[in-house]
């Protein structure tokens, strides 16, 4: 693997840290202290900036007006973008907006792809992503209660989902049902499209996380399909592929996921090392940065960090040149140990910080409060590293068993 970037990518990578730096982070304050549909002029002029200078949409192909990045070079982006929480939203490469738009842009019809697919990645509409339920555990995406049953020419769909992000104010819903209950357990669940006006198709709250139920884009809805009828046409890929497909959108959505937290990293790094070396301890002028468990902490974070993000990298790489399947471990092992590095950099930030780092006056407690998901959302850490585990050790009987043949 060849680490270094390629210039061109590295010159738009430097202009878009300069970007955020100079207009988006100085939007912070405000950002925490307005509601999302408050800030979206602020914001809406913000994403034109974006389009304007050919960064809008870095992951999706040039067809469909993107900036048409291989995986590793988006999650470099990524890395930059996820130093603010506003930074996805602003260049069109969200979630769940990116991982909708690609399992459309791979297994969504023609006529899918003109009605969804284009004003998605413009910008135009938003959509969600309804799989998680509140009765089943949400790392397994075998078992679901959600059914769709076919009626003349449609799907009537019943079931309970939560977490359900970003479902105020999208356009439509991929809502991940059991039509097949009789199938082979990967092979019972479909995708089928639902746009948001249908009867039936319901959001009941925005569950509020740490305290905070957010609104718009910035939100986790609970939401309800009450005998919800949509033509058959709105299914997404074949009947039975819904597991295939969430795999599909997970793989290459845990690399976005774990630059996005590499850039928190930094941006925690960043402001504990500023603040360590800003405030005074004693009465001799001594700065916390004088402290050797400070010095400890840095070190151990950027130790961390490192690791962390050349394991992504290598990931991604992977998934680049031989695909997701191939890069299963991988993609495994990089899950949990990000969020973990994450969720360690971010609250050594917060202990420096003091009390200051408990309130919204720096971007830390967000933070805190937004990103300790990390380590359930997407399956628990335990998930992976049990599946890590049996197949690694799966792997070394097989190598025993055949050394004694």
């Amino acid at each position: 693997m060849d680490f270094a970037v390629p210039e061109p990518l590295q010159a738009v990578i430097d202009a878009i840290n300069d970007f955020l730096d100079a207009e988006v982070i100085p939007l912070e304050k405000e950002f925490l202290g307005k509601t999302f549909t408050e800030m979206l002029p602020v914001i809406n002029g913000l994403r034109a900036k974006v389009k304007e200078r050919g960064w809008w949409a870095p992951n999706q192909p040039k067809e469909l007006g993107g900036m048409g990045l291989s995986l590793t070079e988006h999650g470099l982006v990524s890395e930059a973008l996820g130093r603010t929480p506003l930074g996805h939203y602003l260049f069109g490469c969200q979630a769940p907006d990116a991982g909708n738009a690609e399992i459309l842009h791979m297994f969504g019809s023609e006529e899918q792809k003109a009605q969804w697919l284009k004003p998605l990645v413009n910008g135009d509409i938003r959509s969600c992503f309804a799989m998680t339920e509140p009765s089943m555990p949400g790392s397994n995406p075998i078992m679901l209660a959600s059914t769709a049953v076919k009626d003349g020419a449609d799907y009537v769909i019943n079931g309970h989902k939560w977490y359900t992000t970003s479902a105020e104010g999208a356009a439509f819903a991929v809502c991940m049902a059991v039509t097949h209950p009789d199938a082979p357990p990967h092979l019972r669940a479909s995708m089928i499209i639902v746009p948001a006006d249908t009867p039936g198709y319901r959001i009941v709250r925005n569950i509020p996380v740490m305290g905070h139920a957010g609104d718009d884009y910035f939100s986790h809805a609970e939401v309800r399909f009450e005998d919800c009828r949509v033509p058959q046409s709105n299914l997404l890929g074949g009947e039975g592929f819904g597991f295939a497909i969430a795999q599909e959108r997970l793989g290459p959505g845990r690399i976005h996921h774990c630059m996005r937290w590499l850039g928190i990293c930094k941006r925690s790094f960043d402001l504990m090392c500023q603040r360590a070396n800003e405030r005074v301890v004693d009465m001799d002028g001594g700065v916390l940065a004088s402290k050797q468990i400070i010095q400890t902490w840095v070190a151990e974070s950027a130790a961390e960090i490192q690791a962390a993000r050349l394991m992504t990298l290598q990931a991604a790489w992977k998934i680049d040149n031989v695909g997701a399947k191939a890069a299963r471990d991988e993609i495994a092992l990089i899950k949990f140990v990000v969020a973990n590095t994450m969720q360690r950099v971010i609250d050594r930030a917060l202990q420096v910080h003091g009390g200051l780092g408990m309130t919204d006056d720096t971007i830390l407690a967000f933070f805190f409060r937004q990103e300790r998901a990390a380590r359930i959302y997407d399956g628990a850490d335990e998930v992976h590293k049990v599946s890590f585990g049996k197949r690694k050790l799966r792997h070394y009987a097989g190598v025993a068993a055949a050394g004694k043949k």
